[in-house]
């Protein structure tokens, strides 16, 4: 097989390992940019660099590198090679073998670099084929500088600024970046956790709320992927000391990602924290997030009323903002002026006016809030209820005629009642104005693909009130899954309408249990989450998890 960029082109179409439409996409990013199509295949996520090499093994007959193949030193003297031709030709000489020399390629249809090696170590060559990236941590380890004869200092030196710059402009170092983020979207990771140790750079993606371990990266690329991240974020490259928050957005397979960002220092050196938010994987409807149909038509019945409050409580990431955004998205945005206040903005939803807090020019939920009382809406949603001044903010604009939704860190509906209470609102004022609240908590989501029939032993069906024949499900795994059991995540509900009886109990001051009592068609989260594991949906430890702290 000839070495072009055409036959590499004709065999992945030929092999049906990419589209005609994809590989036109990736054509006309070529035709604008210096990257090779193979390096734009990969980035976008068209095609997996295990793809790749596999593809050039099955081409071309050469062996792949084996976990043993990578020298513990350099074969060929560093002032004898240029570690730019190396990274930019993605070559690596292996070892030197009976007279010839061994060389890994990241594209052995292209053989000159492969050829060059040789001439420079005056004997023929014969080729093996690597990934990209495991190229490119071989070449920082033995040439660049991470490698042990390295000055005295060098590998640390991340005072220096322009050397820092270099390195985030480094092909490498942005296929890195960018191969970690297209991973994490393929997987449905909802964060990217870069943690760096003595030894290596860790790397966990939180999938289904659970983090899962991933390949780490090499010591010698902390300070480069970090301050390639900031680069990305617009944050100070030279700051290492102090936390910086930021956002980017990138094209992962066609459509754009938004990124939030948050950078602390740590022992030994900076940690990352990228939350993915993906708006093409999220449903801004009721049934979509887990709740049943009686509870979802109780919710826009609530939401249907002129004016009044409704709170969505439960700890951080337990899905609040999501249903948030599905109750605005229910709203008829045409017919109302709906405005948010955020901290920060998460998505971008149309036909609605959202402003981002600044706390640091005095902009903040009050001031926010206050100011939009005076520009005519229909409805309002702020992000939090913080503090008295927020709460009275709000009760005062559901007094004026408008409707307001918000959220609060408590743990059951109830507890909502009793927190702003605590807070030193006016117990006539709440329940004059309070329409609703919903609790809520995020459970794994059973594969349907693999998931088994399972019946709890006696000891857990009495402690849950279950009936002798009670039938859940347990997971299992399968390949649709990843082999975990779950796929995705489900919400826990708890909704507590405040209706007469409880108006009642709030003017008399009563706890969150007797608010409970009193209210009718009042169903815990356990309550939710039996029902739902009954149904196949979750399993009971998945609701005993998220169920026993309230």
């Amino acid at each position: 097989m000839t070495g072009t960029t055409a036959d590499l082109a004709e065999g992945l179409l030929h092999r049906g390992l990419i589209s005609a439409d994809a590989l036109a996409r990736a054509r006309s990013i070529e035709a604008d940019s210096d990257e090779d199509l193979a390096t734009i295949l990969t980035r976008l996520g068209i095609l997996s660099e295990q793809a790749l090499v596999e593809f050039y093994r099955d081409s071309t007959g050469l062996p792949l590198v084996g976990g043993d193949g990578w020298p513990a030193a350099p074969v060929l003297p560093a002032g004898d090679v240029s570690l730019a031709f190396l990274r930019a030709h993605l070559v690596l000489p292996l070892a030197r073998e009976g007279g010839v020399l061994v060389v890994a390629t990241a594209d052995p249809l292209r053989p000159f670099a492969a050829e060059a090696l040789g001439q420079l170590a005056g004997c023929p060559v014969t080729c093996r084929i690597a990934a990209r990236g495991e190229i490119e941590a071989a070449i920082d380890r033995l040439y660049g500088e991470g490698r042990a004869d390295a000055a005295p200092g060098s590998a640390a030196d991340e005072e220096d600024l322009e050397r820092l710059r270099d390195l985030v402009s480094d092909a490498p170092v942005i296929r890195a970046v960018n191969r970690l983020i297209a991973d994490a979207v393929e997987q449905r990771a909802s964060d990217i956790h870069l943690e760096p140790t003595e030894d290596r750079l860790a790397v966990r993606y939180r999938i289904d709320g659970v983090l899962v371990d991933q390949p780490s990266l090499p010591p010698v690329m902390r300070a480069a992927i970090v301050s390639r991240i900031k680069v990305m974020a617009e944050l100070n490259i030279a700051e290492r000391r102090l936390p910086q928050d930021g956002r980017l957005r990138v094209a992962v397979r066609g459509h754009e990602i938004d990124l939030r960002v948050a950078i602390a220092p740590s022992i030994h050196g900076q940690t990352v924290v990228l939350r993915i938010l993906d708006k093409s994987g999220m449903a801004l409807d009721f049934a979509s997030l887990g709740f049943s149909p009686e509870l979802a038509a109780r919710m826009e019945a609530s939401l249907a009323r002129p004016h009044g409050i409704m709170l969505v409580t439960g700890p951080t990431g337990s899905g609040k903002t999501t249903t948030l955004y599905a109750a605005l998205a229910s709203l008829d945005a045409e017919t109302r002026k709906i405005l948010t206040v955020e901290d920060p903005i998460e998505y971008r939803l149309p036909g609605i006016v959202q402003t981002q807090i600044n706390p640091a020019i005095g902009l903040d939920f009050a001031a926010a809030l206050r100011s939009f009382l005076r520009q005519d809406p229909d409805v309002m949603m702020v992000g939090e209820i913080r503090d008295l001044e927020t709460a009275q903010i709000a009760i005062q604009a559901a007094l004026t005629g408008h409707g307001l939704l918000s959220t609060l860190h408590t743990n059951t509906a109830a507890g909502a009642v009793t927190r702003l209470l605590d807070m030193a609102v006016e117990p006539f004022l709440l329940a004059s104005t309070l329409n609703a609240v919903v609790a809520q908590r995020l459970v794994r989501r059973l594969c349907p693909h693999c998931r088994v029939p399972h019946t709890p032993g006696p000891g857990q069906r009495a402690a849950l009130g279950c009936a002798d024949d009670a039938q859940f499900w347990q997971a299992q795994g399968c390949a649709e899954c990843g082999h975990t059991g779950f796929r995705g995540r489900i919400a826990l509900v708890e909704f507590l309408e405040v209706d007469e009886a409880v108006a009642q109990a709030i003017l008399e001051r009563a706890d969150a249990r007797e608010i409970a009592r009193r209210a009718g068609a009042y169903a815990t989260m356990l309550q939710d989450g039996l029902a739902k594991a009954a149904a196949g949906l979750t399993t009971i430890d998945e609701v005993l998890r998220v169920t026993q702290d309230g």
